[in-house]
């Protein structure tokens, strides 16, 4: 496969992933803004435009490394991908459609264990590629700050 279309493809699936899961939730995220808000809580569209980005960064990520299979087995870190990105979908559901705000914070330090391996993973294949997670990790970091305070709060 061309670089072109493995990029393409590697991040198609994590903007896929988040237009669904966005799609599934839209009406319940309508609810959140009716919460109690912690302090730093950014407006909504924020929001959007960053796992629009967080997600481009997790392709090109991807890509980066699905190109170093010929190198070096990928298999490992590409699996911890695809799984950490199905826990970061459902999160979605658990927050917005279940309204779970405890069970959801519980699950975002899951995803948040899962990122940190695969930008272990990653690093030892790319550092590049380790390097473009970084600010998925940070968002986590702050998201799961917003999620319990939102529990907190409400």
């Amino acid at each position: 496969m061309k670089k072109a279309k493995i990029f393409s493809i590697s991040i198609l699936i994590p903007l896929l992933v988040g237009g669904l899961s966005a799609l599934l939730t839209y009406k319940k995220t309508m609810v959140y803004s009716e919460l109690n808000q912690p302090p730093l809580s950014p407006p909504m569209p924020v929001f959007g435009i960053v796992w629009t980005i967080l997600f481009i960064l997790m392709g090109i990520s991807c890509g980066m490394v699905y190109l170093k299979r010929a190198e070096t087995d990928v298999s490992a870190a590409l699996k911890v991908y695809g799984f950490q990105l199905v826990l970061n979908f459902f999160w979605t559901i658990i927050f917005f459609n279940m309204g779970a705000y405890l069970f959801a914070f519980i699950w975002l330090l899951l995803i948040l264990v899962f990122v940190a391996v695969m930008i272990a993973q990653f690093y030892k294949i790319s550092r590049a590629a380790a390097y473009l997670q970084i600010p998925y990790l940070l968002w986590l970091i702050f998201a799961g700050y917003l999620n319990i305070m939102i529990f907190i709060l409400n």
